[in-house]
């Protein structure tokens, strides 16, 4: 086997891509951004919930090993995600 030079990927890497990608669908089902597939803008909030809680879910999973500006982003993201549902709920 052929040596990259590179490490495997670390699961808390992993969880941050899968919370990246939950994330973007979070904001489609929000009805804030477009549907990857459909293209277009369909909200469904039950489905935010469920994506949003899965958000802050996963942050809890990698907050020990982030810090700084990495553990700030997320927080944001978080109760960016939170505070989008709540005013479009009402």
């Amino acid at each position: 086997m052929e040596e990259t030079g590179q490490a495997p990927i670390d699961i808390h890497q992993y969880i941050a891509i899968m919370l990246d990608q939950t994330a973007s669908i979070a904001w489609q089902k929000l009805g804030l951004q477009p549907d990857m597939v459909t293209g277009k803008t369909e909200p469904d909030f039950g489905q935010a919930k469920i994506a949003i809680d899965l958000c802050a879910h996963l942050s809890q999973l990698i907050s020990d090993s982030l810090e700084g500006e990495d553990l700030r982003q997320v927080n944001n993201l978080i109760n960016d995600l939170r505070v989008n549902y709540m005013q479009r709920i009402q």
